[in-house]
C-alpha cells in the first residue's frame, strides 16, 4: 500500500471513488423506484450510500487523530452494510433486478473490505498521535 502522505486528498482514495461511484449508481437506479418509496426505501439507501463517502471525508479529514480516524472508518463500514440492506430490499421489492443487486452489492463488499483494511492499518494512515 502506498503511504497516506502521497494523497492529496480522500477523493484521491480508490475506496472513496468506487464509493462515490456506486452512490451514483445508486441514485440514478433508485429514480426508478416507486414514488410511494420516496421517503423511506428511496431516501433511506441514497443517503446511506453517500453517507459511506461523507463520512470517508470526515476519517481523512481526522487522521491526526487515530482514535477519532478509526471511529470514522466505523461509521463508513455501518453506513456501507446498511445500504447492502437497503439493496436486499430494493430486491426483494423488485425495484431492483436481481443480478444489478447482486453487482451492486459485491462492490459493497469490496467498500468494506477496503475500509477494514484501513482501518486494520491505521497507522499507515495517520500523521498524528499514533
Amino acid at each position: 500500500m502506498v503511504k497516506s502522505q502521497s494523497f492529496k486528498s480522500h477523493e484521491d482514495l480508490a475506496i472513496f471513488q468506487l464509493a462515490f461511484d456506486t452512490a451514483m449508481k445508486i441514485f440514478e437506479l433508485s429514480k426508478k423506484f416507486p414514488v410511494e418509496e420516496r421517503y423511506s426505501l428511496t431516501d433511506q439507501i441514497r443517503r446511506s450510500s453517500r453517507s459511506v463517502c461523507a463520512n470517508l471525508a470526515e476519517a481523512w479529514r481526522k487522521r491526526r487523530y487515530k482514535a477519532a480516524f478509526i471511529a470514522k472508518l466505523n461509521e463508513c463500514e455501518s453506513e456501507a452494510a446498511e445500504t447492502q440492506v437497503w439493496l436486499k430490499f430494493a430486491v426483494k421489492c423488485s425495484y431492483l433486478d436481481i443480478n444489478k443487486g447482486r453487482e451492486l452489492y459485491g462492490i459493497y463488499n469490496q467498500v468494506l473490505s477496503g475500509l477494514v483494511n484501513m482501518r486494520n492499518n491505521s497507522d499507515k494512515w495517520t500523521i498524528g498521535d499514533k
